[in-house]
């Protein structure tokens, strides 16, 4: 076995599916405090300074993660091979540049429940992806309840607002944010089955992190950030847990796979979303929130449960 090839995991037969959708539920979890927090952090920094600054810090901690894994178990963190690299740029271009930049602008004009359940599409638009990219060919019940998943968090977040024409102009920002998410998962989930998990975004971070540096001293010297304990606080967790510690179990559940099944648990972000914003924002949500979100849930139960078929080409 090459040095390269000692960090592969296993492929996704070897380990039970339950195992997949245990770590990617566990990473939902963490990303789940994602917007409500970046609402809180825009109230007194920059978007600019939130969506790069976070990737900055989190940046830091591969480049420790990266140094302390290579000193202790040689092989572990093995750098990536020039084609690896060019896969990280999706990966990077996507979540640790284009998602924390777009949603963070998107949230200082739309509250924090209407953002988390737009973002409910990326559950649909991931399979997709996973689909075109990696080869994954999911069963017909898959995408009739993944659809369904889809539509749902759409009217969830339409009725959260007063109706199915109220979309908001943030929403453009949102739905590239969801694309290029999207692609970032996918391709991060492949790439994580031959990098490792951790070192998969511990790259990708340090691969965006010269841009994001750039994109950090602008705001700053602009502006110098003046947020109080809280909003700092909420910087905090996206820089920490949202754009580094969630990726660990996110990845290797995506890893483990199947990429289309296991994105599904993406469904109950939204309805995550919208609890942390009822009680850490004090949102206003009714009984059509809660009847959507108990909608959301269900869809996302149905599409993880159903087999995949795969076929050879």
């Amino acid at each position: 076995m090459t040095e390269q090839s000692s960090a592969t995991l296993d492929p996704p037969t070897v380990l039970p599916r339950l195992a997949g959708l245990g770590w990617g539920l566990l990473g939902i979890v963490a990303f789940s405090f994602t917007l409500p927090f970046t609402r809180v952090a825009v109230g007194g920094l920059s978007p600019l300074f939130i969506g790069s600054g976070r990737a900055v810090v989190a940046a830091a901690l591969a480049v420790l993660a990266l140094s302390i894994a290579r000193r202790r178990r040689p092989g572990t963190a093995p750098v990536p091979t020039p084609r690896q690299w060019a896969r990280l740029a999706i990966v990077a271009a996507g979540v640790v540049v284009g998602f924390p930049l777009l949603t963070s602008f998107a949230l200082t004009s739309v509250p924090a429940s209407h953002a988390v359940v737009v973002i409910g599409l990326l559950p649909a638009a991931t399979a997709v992806v996973a689909v075109l990219r990696g080869k994954e060919r999911p069963a017909t019940s898959f995408w009739v309840f993944a659809s369904l998943g889809a539509v749902a968090a759409m009217t969830f977040a339409s009725l959260q607002n007063g109706g199915l024409p109220q979309l908001h102009e943030a929403d453009l920002l949102l739905f590239l944010a969801v694309l290029l998410c999207a692609m970032g998962y996918a391709e991060g989930g492949l790439l994580a089955r031959e990098l490792g998990s951790w070192q998969t975004v511990s790259w990708a971070l340090v691969l965006a992190a010269p841009l994001m540096i750039i994109a950090t001293v602008v705001p700053v010297v602009q502006q110098p950030p003046t947020a109080t304990p809280v909003e700092w606080a909420a910087f905090a967790y996206l820089a920490v847990v949202s754009m580094f510690l969630g990726f660990f179990a996110w990845y290797r559940g995506l890893a483990i796979g199947p990429i289309a099944q296991v994105s599904q648990v993406q469904l109950v972000q939204p309805v995550l979303g919208i609890l942390w914003s009822a009680l850490l924002l004090h949102e206003r949500i009714g009984v059509p929130t809660l009847l959507g979100g108990l909608g959301v849930i269900a869809c996302a139960g149905l599409a993880v449960r159903t087999r995949l078929t795969r076929k050879d080409t």
